[in-house]
């Protein structure tokens, strides 16, 4: 029988790796790896390249039994960083009068800084939109050319309301050949000056993302694939690479995204810090009632209005070398083995490690001149690093990635232990101390933003390098973790299995059904035109009541993931998913409510009733404390609704903090919070209207305070 085969391409700091999975089974068939292309012509399209091929040959796939084909970039951060970005272009419009001065200078942006010594070089001309016409235009772009321009960004003032001004004037600079970014496509958010400001970004990166695109796209046809090839976005979605072409800065930090959408795949974590550990840095960011938090992008400082996952990277990891003094070890990194042409004693036979002496040094110029090396009797220099320490302190296992040999991490470590006068143990000890001091702010940090419960708390560890820091962290802190099978290429397992997004943002006061309804068809087509189904579209709406602003996040799958055969779990194992999850015993959980498609289960706790709701596929879609159950039908929730909006209600002296909603309808989790109990009622009404008046729906109120 012919397989359905996927592949994910993940692009890392060292390796790019692919992963083929079974299209209906979800299983790993094959991984493959090849060393990341960063100095290539091509740049990291090179190495994506070869490791799709690579990942067909070495696991006998043949090219007509793919049938999905994504792939994550570090191209976006890359040319960001190292300034291969094209000077940019901008032609702003406006009425006249004060509106116009404002819009004039808003939109005359300065170079923007990358902070790397490098800068996108950027200049601007203003048309008045009464004088705006083909030949104001033609003459605005010629002026542009003739100052060095290779882009161009439209930008008008209330672009968002009405993009026919921007379409205008990009068409006529696309019959010239240049490339334009509407600063009113990036995003529909006011904000003339941050919305340009992300356009010139994006404009900025445009030829080397075609570029390398276009590379990515023609090897893939001529290795005989032909399927639609897909992007992933920083904000844990894919995109097509049609769409990618115009959005490219949409890309930034898509390979912490896959990490984490590999993590919600395969360990169907509903609360947690994903923990994702290389060997030069360590990616941590938050999973919340199994989605990944997103926040807007700033880059070199400067806020755009790109969504991307809310990801904080340290400079601490598996390979962080180690500086000491002779009081101790005092710091961890930020320098990494990698970067310093170092081996890992761990990693090296211990016959091969020959009267180790300590040395001191800078691994490279600007470095303090305390990180250590071992200089071995043939010369060789290695070093001692975080995977080095977990491996002498038994915490790395035969199954793990980074398992290595402690019997030569604890020779090479002899002589450290000899300078500070301590034990091979103690030194070990210090050096994970070191770098959970990094970690655990951040972490503590994360919980506080996003109000996580500690006992809900999981970290979820992903990466080549996790099991050298994760264990320890999760003992000093005193939180459970969890490492999937294959964390090593879990991010390119998230690739391969993460679906269609794209989102619309739009401030509108007061907003009524119809304003809510057109703002999800919006976010709904943006999501087809990137390559989902229209069958599978799920629109998800959030509307912040200080700030006026309504979010549209459309979720689909493509062709391939809507055909696939989901495996469905039983009461049993859904029972055995609540047991792990409540972490009580098992005869204090019960079942609150179960449909066809979901199983909810509470249990009594010293905090309040507590309770998940897992769905027909494993996934814990919502794990609440503090939380009410109650089954009913479409023509009576309104009633429910108002009971609960009372009873689950918390008071605080003058503050009165009111419940969050979920409602299980047929296949569909929704998600509802509000401060207002009229807007509240509204997006009930607009998400249930179609539904029929007898069938039950499964209503959860969870007290966000207590």
């Amino acid at each position: 029988m012919r397989r359905s085969v996927r592949i994910g391409i993940d692009v890392g700091g060292t390796h790019t790796k692919a992963v083929a999975i079974n299209n209906d089974t979800q299983e790993v068939i094959g991984k493959s790896s090849v060393k990341t292309t960063h100095k290539s012509e091509q740049g990291v399209a090179e190495g994506v390249v070869a490791s799709f091929i690579k990942c067909l040959a070495e696991n006998q796939i043949q090219p007509d039994e793919v049938v999905f084909v994504a792939h994550s970039t570090t191209q976006a951060t890359n040319a960001l960083l190292e300034g291969d970005v094209a000077k940019v272009g901008i032609i702003s419009t406006a009425k006249g009068g004060v509106e116009g001065w404002l819009a004039k200078w808003q939109t005359a942006l300065k170079d923007i800084d990358l902070g790397t010594g490098r800068s996108i070089e950027v200049v601007a001309r203003f048309i008045p939109k009464k004088e705006l016409s083909e030949a104001t235009i033609e003459a605005a772009l010629a002026e542009l050319q003739q100052a060095q321009a290779q882009v161009i960004v439209t930008s008008a003032a209330f672009g968002v309301d009405d993009l026919q001004t921007e379409e205008r004037i990009a068409e006529v600079a696309k019959r010239k050949g240049i490339e334009v970014t509407l600063a009113s496509e990036m995003t529909k958010l006011y904000g003339l000056s941050r919305r340009t400001r992300t356009a010139a970004i994006n404009a900025s990166i445009l030829p080397t993302m075609l570029e390398t695109a276009n590379s990515t796209e023609n090897s893939v046809r001529q290795a005989g694939v032909d399927v639609p090839l897909m992007i992933m976005r920083g904000d844990g979605g894919l995109m097509d690479i049609v769409e990618m072409k115009k959005r490219p800065v949409l890309t930034m930090l898509s390979g912490p995204a896959a990490s984490v959408m590999g993590a919600l795949m395969y360990l169907r974590t509903s609360n947690g810090i994903y923990f994702e550990v290389g060997g030069t840095s360590t990616n941590l960011g938050v999973i919340k009632n199994g989605r990944p938090v997103i926040d807007y992008s700033e880059i070199a400082g400067h806020k755009t209005y790109v969504n991307s996952l809310d990801v904080r990277v340290l400079g601490v990891a598996g390979g962080s070398m180690v500086r000491v003094n002779k009081k101790g070890v005092i710091d961890v990194g930020p320098r990494s083995a990698h970067i310093a042409g170092l081996e890992y004693s761990t990693y090296l036979p211990e016959e091969g490690i020959v009267a180790p002496e300590l040395e001191l040094y800078a691994p490279k110029e600007g470095d303090p001149a305390d990180y250590v090396a071992i200089k071995l009797a043939n010369g060789k220099r290695i070093t001692i690093t975080n995977s080095c320490a977990a491996n002498v302190l038994g915490y790395v296992t035969k199954d793990d990635f980074s398992y290595g040999n402690a019997h030569s991490a604890r020779k090479a470590m002899q002589p450290l232990a000899k300078y500070l006068e301590t034990t091979v143990e103690d030194v070990a000890q210090q050096i994970l101390d070191q770098a959970v001091q990094k970690i655990a702010p951040v972490i503590q940090s994360f919980a506080r933003k996003y109000q996580l419960e500690p006992n809900q708390m999981t970290l979820v560890g992903v990466g080549g390098g996790v099991s050298s820091l994760i264990k320890h962290a999760a003992k000093q802190l005193s939180l459970n973790y969890k490492i999937p099978e294959n964390a090593e290429v879990i991010s390119s397992i998230g690739v391969a299995l993460s679906v269609v997004q794209d989102v619309v943002e739009r401030i509108v006061p007061n907003p009524t059904k119809s304003d809510i309804a057109a703002i999800k068809q919006e976010a709904a087509t943006l999501a087809i035109e990137s390559g989902a189904t229209p069958d599978s579209i799920e629109v998800y709406i959030e509307i912040d009541p200080q700030t006026q602003k309504i979010t549209a996040r459309a979720s689909g799958a493509t062709a391939a993931q809507a055909a696939e055969r989901q495996n469905q779990i039983n009461r049993e194992e859904a029972q055995d998913i609540a047991y792990a999850e409540l972490q009580v015993a098992k005869e204090n959980v019960v079942s609150c409510s179960t449909s066809e498609h979901f199983y909810v289960y509470g249990a009594a706790t010293k905090k309040g009733d507590r309770v998940c709701v897992i769905d027909h596929r494993g996934f814990i879609r919502v794990q609440r404390d503090h939380a009410d159950v109650v089954k009913t039908t479409i023509q009576s929730y309104s009633e429910q609704i108002a009971r609960l909006w009372e009873s689950m209600a918390n008071y605080q002296s003058d503050l009165v903090i009111r419940p969050d909603f979920y409602i299980c309808a047929g296949p569909r989790l929704f998600d509802f919070s509000s401060t207002d109990y009229t807007q509240l009622m509204m997006l009930i009404d607009i998400e249930l209207s179609q539904l029929i008046g007898t069938e039950e729906i499964i209503i959860i109120a969870a007290n966000r305070l207590q």
